[in-house]
């Protein structure tokens, strides 16, 4: 079985981990009479994204552990990217690479047919690979990914179907955004095909806008149905009846990352900035004012068995702080987007075991009814929830550890 870098010590990090949950407790359980008789000692800020990748590694130390090509645990590895930009860590790359491995071979072949918006996602790591390492194999692989584009079944405006299969045909879900969209426009900047790849991916976002906003709320529905077949589709509209978090999370975070990409000349940035003052509005709207945080069913705060969820609290946070640091958004969003940071670090903790925890994931959700939505099983160090959290953090908790992260740039060279 092949291992992620067998050598591997994580001795060092958990080292750290413990010591900083032994120094929590110890503080909790000093008198204060103590406390006040002694001079108090500095502790530094703890690294959550470092603890959390770290701890992540040890649950999942093989390519093998993580297992399929999949969705979530791609986007927790592009957070496991990001901490590596920073740390300079090459265990970290060599994590991600060894997962890839494990799906292509040396002329890009997939080993899973690419029938599906989920599993184009993990093409954003092969971008990764062929920028760090200059291996063709993964060039190749991110070409297969590329070449579904071509022949990819569309509603008759031109979005992209959700999946090309029967369960899936003739819908739109917001998630399905961030599945595609970010890697077809890092494509075009790499390997010179921006003139299709920015134009299309600014048409899928306001082909899916066009179904899926809420005028009403300012939110986005979760998903449409063109055909109306579904039983979740208001017959009328088309659209599903509730906004579900995560999907509307989705959604910003493409935004701020699109345009991070697109020419600042291009004719529709300007219509995809107004969608994320919407959005920012929206969510700053139906933030928990308490917690700082955001409800499963977003605008739906007050109705009994609603729950306060991780993953798309930190993809809301990161929209917000974004949309406020490229200038879309005015500096009075940054309140915003701080607290539901703090709220989001309440959701994190170190076990007696040393390793990180961050509960209340929703786990993978389908579209249905409210019940179905709330009944939905709040998970423990969930990759939807891990990623999200390391591409939130990774920007919004920079400043505590002396970062600056910069713009990513997808061009080879």
């Amino acid at each position: 079985m092949r291992r992620i870098v067998q050598t591997l010590s994580l001795k060092p990090a958990m080292i750290r981990l413990v010591t900083f949950a032994l120094l929590a407790t110890c503080c909790t359980s000093t008198p204060a009479s103590d406390r006040r008789s002694k001079p108090s000692a500095t502790v530094a800020p703890t690294d959550w994204s470092v603890a959390v990748t770290e701890s992540t590694i040890k649950r999942y130390p093989t390519a093998e552990s993580l297992k399929g090509w999949g969705y979530a645990k791609s986007l927790y590895l592009y957070g496991v990217y990001l901490v590596y930009l920073r740390t300079r860590d090459p265990r970290y790359l060599d994590y991600i690479k060894s997962w890839i491995d494990l799906h292509i071979d040396d002329k890009g072949a997939i080993n899973r047919p690419i029938n599906a918006l989920d599993y184009m996602l993990p093409g954003n790591l092969l971008l990764i690979l062929y920028k760090e390492t200059r291996q063709e194999k993964y060039k190749l692989a991110a070409d297969n990914i590329r070449k579904v584009f071509n022949t990819y079944p569309r509603t008759k405006d031109g979005g992209f179907w959700h999946a090309d299969t029967p369960s899936r045909q003739w819908q739109l879900w917001a998630d399905g955004v961030f599945m595609s969209l970010p890697f077809l426009a890092r494509y075009g900047e790499m390997f010179g095909d921006s003139a299709y790849a920015n134009d299309e991916v600014t048409r899928q976002l306001l082909i899916y806008y066009k179904h899926l906003n809420d005028p009403a709320t300012g939110l986005l529905w979760h998903a449409y149905d063109e055909s109306g077949a579904q039983p979740w589709a208001n017959p009328v509209t088309h659209q599903s009846g509730f906004h579900w978090c995560r999907a509307i999370g989705w959604y910003g975070m493409t935004l701020i990352q699109i345009l991070d990409i697109l020419p600042k000349n291009h004719p529709q940035r300007k219509a995809l900035i107004e969608i994320v003052k919407q959005l920012a509005k929206a969510y700053a709207k139906y933030q928990d004012p308490k917690a700082g945080l955001w409800y499963q069913v977003v605008d739906k705060g007050g109705v009994d068995g609603n729950w306060l969820e991780t993953s798309s609290s930190s993809m809301y946070s990161y929209m917000i702080w974004m949309g406020v640091k490229r200038g879309y958004l005015s500096k009075h969003y940054l309140d915003v987007a701080m607290k539901g940071h703090r709220g989001v670090l309440t959701k994190l903790s170190i076990g007696a075991d040393g390793l990180t925890n961050l509960v209340d994931i929703c786990e993978g959700t389908n579209v249905s009814d409210l019940a179905y939505y709330l009944a939905r099983k709040r998970n423990v160090n969930d990759f939807h929830g891990l990623g999200a959290f390391l591409i939130m953090n990774e920007d919004l908790g920079a400043a505590s550890v002396g970062y600056q992260p910069k713009p990513l740039s997808w061009k080879v060279n």
